[in-house]
């Protein structure tokens, strides 16, 4: 078989894929103070991510204000009671007992935005499928959360929340979208298994379940 010329070394190789595997939702957080160089090269990174039609939606609202994280909170606590009544018995038990969120302890929040509007109504690519500026958005988060974790930085996201609160506490715009409301510090501990996982909320699933061939295939 041909052999085709890499760009990166096999070293380089395997640290993107053991940051990738090292990844974690974060919870809990030092209060130590996230240097201002350190944050500009997360950003940046998050700032370089594929967007359809180089779009670009997403801005990042920085948050450290003490009493802006207080609303946040206490909007979490009003929609964490509202969705444990999804949960019966044992599971409602659980759920209770998860610590899900770090807003108040991380020493940094950051909001980020989807502005659909940026660019006008017509966007290369997105003309039949208007979710991709959300989409764009996401691989921001996901450059932002990797390029924290290869810095020592915790992530946590907190999707428990209501969009119109979240809007409204942040001056958001109607037109703007937030898609995630990140909690971001040193964290006391990296867990080697995610957190759900280890509680036995749900377990990953074997890959081969989650890819077909072709045609979409239907799970066993």
């Amino acid at each position: 078989m041909k052999e085709h010329m890499a760009d990166f070394s096999p070293e380089e190789r395997e640290v993107l894929y053991r940051i990738i595997f090292a990844r974690r939702d974060v919870r809990r957080f030092l209060p130590d103070p996230i240097p201002v160089k350190l944050l500009d090269r997360i950003l940046l990174a998050a700032h370089h991510a594929p967007s359809v039609g180089f779009m670009q939606p997403w801005t990042f609202i920085l948050i450290r204000n003490p009493e802006i994280k207080k609303l946040v909170k206490e909007a979490f606590l009003g929609a964490r009671g509202d969705e444990a009544e999804q949960f019966s018995g044992e599971r409602k038990e659980l759920y209770l007992s998860l610590k899900l969120e770090g807003i108040e302890e991380a020493p940094l929040n950051i909001c980020v935005a989807c502005d659909s509007a940026r660019h006008g109504p017509a966007v290369l690519g997105r003309t039949l499928i208007p979710e991709t500026d959300i989409y764009s958005t996401c691989c921001a988060i996901q450059n932002l959360w990797l390029a924290a974790r290869v810095e020592g930085l915790g992530v946590g996201w907190v999707s428990i929340l209501s969009r119109d609160r979240l809007k409204e506490i942040l001056g958001i715009p109607p037109h703007v979208i937030p898609v995630a409301y990140l909690c971001i510090g040193y964290p006391e501990r990296f867990e080697p298994r995610p957190e759900l996982e280890k509680v036995g909320w749900l377990k990953r699933l074997p890959l081969e379940k989650v890819i077909s061939y072709e045609k979409w295939e239907k799970a066993e």
